[in-house]
């Protein structure tokens, strides 16, 4: 049980990092990211390492050399299915 809970919190917490990049219009710089993932730095720098290996977000930059973080499709497959399980588990109150 104690893993499954900690599993769930980490798919959460990817979630939201996924969810407020899109909510910005799939286009946000690191540091308002950091602030609003609520996440220390240490967190937020493993998640983020994670989701560019994985492919869910891509780190670009603008004409000046400003970073800004974008969802890639798989990004958003993610969210779309991270929908779907949340759906599942309401539905069967698991």
């Amino acid at each position: 049980m104690d893993k499954m809970t900690k599993k769930r919190d980490r798919l959460e917490v990817i979630y939201d990092f996924l969810k407020i990049i899109q909510n910005h219009h799939n286009s946000i710089k690191p540091t308002p990211l950091l602030r609003q993932s609520n996440l220390s730095s240490q967190s937020f720098a493993e998640y983020f390492q994670e989701m560019l290996s994985k492919g869910f977000i891509k780190q670009n930059q603008d004409k000046k050399g400003k970073k800004y973080i974008t969802l890639t499709g798989k990004g958003f497959q993610f969210l779309e299915k991270y929908k779907l399980i949340i759906g599942f588990i309401d539905e069967f109150e698991l």
